[in-house]
């Protein structure tokens, strides 16, 4: 019943992200910000050093790993790999930010895509199966794209999707 709930919500994201019209792929999106991944808080949130000098808490668009670090939560099922990849491929590298329309969640962490060698970092952790898709409107540039990752994940049971029952 989750699982039908959580791609019935998906679904529903993507939807509503295809409706709205999509203007920020028309042009409008500013230039994706360059920087260094300084450290991994889990796997779908880093800190980032801007080439500017900022330093920003980057909360990943469009996936949601399972926690490993969340208060009174335990450690779930396929946490620790998702946060263990996230560090291997991340941790000191060159990046680029991309944002979508709203640029910061409730606890103040920046909402971005994290651009590894050209290519969105977000959609591969739905590829392998390090997160299932999250997304929250408005920001929902990718979700047509991240859910067909997330399918093909589950359908080949990688990652969480053969691992967490």
């Amino acid at each position: 019943m989750a699982r039908s709930r959580a791609a019935v919500v998906a679904c529903a994201a993507v939807l509503l992200g295809s409706i709205s019209g999509g203007w920020w792929l028309a042009g409008h999106a500013p230039r994706p910000i360059p920087g260094i991944v300084t450290r991994t808080i889990d796997g779908d949130t880093v800190v980032v050093r801007t080439d500017a000098g900022k330093e920003l808490t980057i909360r990943l668009l469009g996936v949601d790993t399972p926690e490993t670090h969340k208060p009174h939560t335990p450690v779930q099922c396929y946490g620790p790999e998702a946060s263990n990849y996230t560090h291997a491929r991340l941790q000191g590298r060159r990046i680029r930010l991309e944002y979508d329309v709203e640029r910061h969640d409730v606890y103040g962490r920046t909402l971005a895509y994290v651009l590894l060698d050209g290519r969105r970092f977000n959609d591969e952790l739905l590829r392998l199966g390090y997160a299932r898709l999250l997304v929250i409107p408005p920001n929902g540039a990718h979700a047509r794209t991240m859910l067909g990752e997330m399918i093909l994940a589950r359908n080949a049971r990688r990652g969480l999707w053969g691992a967490c029952g």
